[in-house]
């Protein structure tokens, strides 16, 4: 499936932030040479680097440029990751599958799930994510068409519903319950593992403005693993 350019520039952008390679502090090459670069418009570039400043990533500063943003130790563990962006940080190959898809009026579960009232229009969404073409993620996803009604009609072809909702409707604000639980019949078979494994769920909801946009949860396998590096203050560079 093709991906639009500027998800595969911030997709560029983020993976050499993410893995280290651009450190906190270090400038960004302008608008202007990444247009060049990529041989795109600027506009292209800049709903990129947009998209990254919205997800913390980067700071922009007048004369000073774009430059990769400090990390914020307390929220670093449970910043909200695109998916695709990290299985490629690591060095492998990303697809996905949209399993289910179904524009509904949201029930009693639906509406505990998102924070809204029965009744609402919701779009349910399951996604397998692949890394290597192994199983990496389920995501069984809400999202709020009040909030968000251009989904209703989105296909998710291009880029999976995080990654589009990102770009579409950055969130403000986020919760996140991280629990254990055991693999049920379906999350067994769409995962390949075995039926009662233990399994890491990422339970989410997100806003925008005080309005809320999407739940979300993501199971992985057991294997996955939620690491962060923290630095006390005043301690950065010492050892």
């Amino acid at each position: 499936m093709d991906t639009p350019l500027y998800v595969a520039i911030r997709e560029r952008l983020e993976r050499a932030i993410v893995s280290g390679e651009w450190p906190p502090g270090r400038r960004l090459p302008s608008e202007k040479e990444l247009a060049a670069e990529y041989g795109c418009a600027r506009m292209t570039v800049s709903k990129a680097v947009t998209a990254l400043a919205d997800a913390g990533l980067v700071t922009r500063r007048r004369r000073a440029g774009t430059v990769v943003a400090e990390p914020r130790p307390r929220e670093s563990l449970l910043q909200i990751h695109d998916i695709p962006t990290e299985v490629r940080a690591a060095g492998r190959a990303y697809r996905f599958e949209v399993l289910e898809r179904d524009t509904r009026s949201a029930t009693a579960e639906d509406a505990a799930r998102i924070g809204l009232n029965p009744g609402a229009a919701v779009l349910a969404l399951k996604v397998l994510h692949r890394a290597d073409g192994a199983p990496f993620a389920l995501e069984d996803r809400l999202i709020s068409l009040r909030a968000v009604p251009d989904a209703a009609a989105e296909t998710f072809a291009a880029e999976p519903p995080g990654s589009w909702l990102q770009a579409k409707l950055p969130w403000t604000d986020a919760e996140h319950h991280i629990l254990a639980l055991n693999a049920d019949a379906e999350v067994a078979v769409r995962l390949e593992i075995a039926p009662g494994a233990a399994c890491l769920c990422d339970d989410r909801r997100s806003w925008h403005g005080g309005t809320v946009v999407t739940h979300v949860r993501l199971t992985y396998p057991g294997d996955r693993r939620l690491v962060a590096r923290f630095h006390a203050p005043g301690s950065r560079g010492k050892s």
